[in-house]
């Protein structure tokens, strides 16, 4: 229940803003009559009559409804409000109250160095209402010091709670994200395991169908049951592998399941589209004719991608941008995925096996890949594959 509120509350950001503004507003409106009953002071001060009253009760409280999005300027609107004010020698009044909200919204925030200069503001105010209305005394200006002050900490220690809380959940976000992930790799690394047995196996099992395959050859002709008994030993062992295989590629199935996945595997034409879905705000520019590569080099660029934009969004620190870019022409095709994150400061992951597979794959079709932090900032991963219609020119 609460959680729904809280959820609601900050969809309806002004809306909340307004019912917190409210009992100000109530409270100006009710003391708008004993402030009509008193009439003109003796002390100088300038009267202004109920609707000059309530016309700056309307120019103090109505900005502190967007004191959420804009609190710097909000506490500059209304600190010029009362010192026009305190020019004018209007007596002050219950809503000046809100520049005490707006310090606490700047507090809140904003960062230290303009909360510590909205504070020194609050309080040179303080100063020039006790210079302009009563005798300075050491003592009022404590008082009224106080509770600035006062205001002035609570939105520090929430603006230091709220950091706080967010750092939690960042922190157990990335925890759970870690921890799914070293599950993965785990599972991944164990098949992989398994199938190196398997394929053994299954080498195994070809090897001696090769074998019994040359003797029926020779024998076919000097012996025809001895040829009849190899080539029944060839299919027997040819089934026993065939049902290996199939284990083997149960095995390095991610989902473990015993449906054949027969969607075909993503590509160039797919490019776009993960750029679009990855974690980070990113880009993708192409230049050049692009060239037609195999299925198998496509996937390599894809997953090279995918891989780099996964780093950007797990080591880049918020904030982080990407651009994808890929490059035809000549003999090769040049992948290169920048970001503008935390660079040669980000935190290095022992267990990683991102520019392990890279390399892998890449170095399959002939190429060579580099990743390292940029001198300007940022990270880069650069990825190179030659073409293979061009190769041979």
């Amino acid at each position: 229940m609460f959680g729904r509120v809280l959820a609601w509350s900050g969809r309806h950001g002004k809306l909340m803003d307004g019912l917190r503004v409210a009992p100000l507003a109530v409270f100006c409106l009710f003391m708008a009559v004993p402030y009509g009953a008193n009439g003109p002071f003796d002390n100088g001060s300038l009267y202004i009559g109920v609707p000059g009253y309530l016309v700056l009760c309307v120019a103090l409280i109505v900005p502190l409804l967007w004191r959420r999005d804009r609190p710097l300027t909000v506490f500059a609107i209304l600190s010029l409000t009362c010192f026009a004010q305190w020019l004018a020698k209007i007596d002050p009044m219950p809503a000046d109250i809100a520049v005490l909200v707006a310090l606490y919204s700047v507090a809140l925030r904003c960062t230290s160095r303009w909360a510590i200069a909205a504070g020194a503001v609050a309080e040179i105010g303080v100063l020039l209402v006790m210079v302009h209305w009563n005798a300075p005394t050491f003592s009022l200006f404590f008082s009224g010091s106080i509770l600035v002050v006062t205001v002035w900490l609570m939105g520090l220690y929430a603006s230091t709670r709220r950091r706080y809380m967010e750092s939690l959940e960042e922190r157990a976000e990335r925890a759970e994200r870690e921890r799914d992930q070293q599950a993965r790799i785990a599972a991944t690394a164990e098949r992989t395991r398994i199938a190196r047995e398997l394929h053994d196996v299954v080498a195994h099992n070809v090897s001696v169908m090769v074998v019994q395959a040359d003797g029926a050859g020779y024998a076919i002709d000097r012996d025809p049951d001895q040829a009849r008994q190899a080539v029944h030993n060839i299919s027997k062992t040819g089934r026993e592998a065939l049902a290996e295989m199939r284990r083997l590629v149960g095995v390095l199935r991610e989902d473990g399941s015993d449906r054949t996945d027969y969607t075909p595997q993503p590509g160039l034409g797919q490019l776009e589209e993960l750029v679009r879905g990855a974690g980070v705000p990113a880009r993708l520019r192409v230049g050049g004719p692009p060239g037609e590569l195999p299925e198998g080099q496509q996937l390599a660029v894809y997953r090279i991608v995918q891989e780099a934009l996964t780093n950007a969004l797990k080591h880049g620190g918020p904030g982080v941008h990407a651009l994808v870019e890929l490059q035809y022409g000549g003999r090769e095709l040049v992948v290169r995925v920048t970001d503008d994150g935390r660079g040669a400061m980000a935190p290095r992951s022992p267990d990683g096996h991102g520019l392990v597979g890279m390399r892998e794959r890449v170095g399959m079709y002939g190429g060579a890949v580099s990743a390292g932090p940029r001198t300007g900032g940022g990270f880069e991963v650069l990825a190179r594959l030659p073409v293979p219609g061009t190769r041979a020119a």
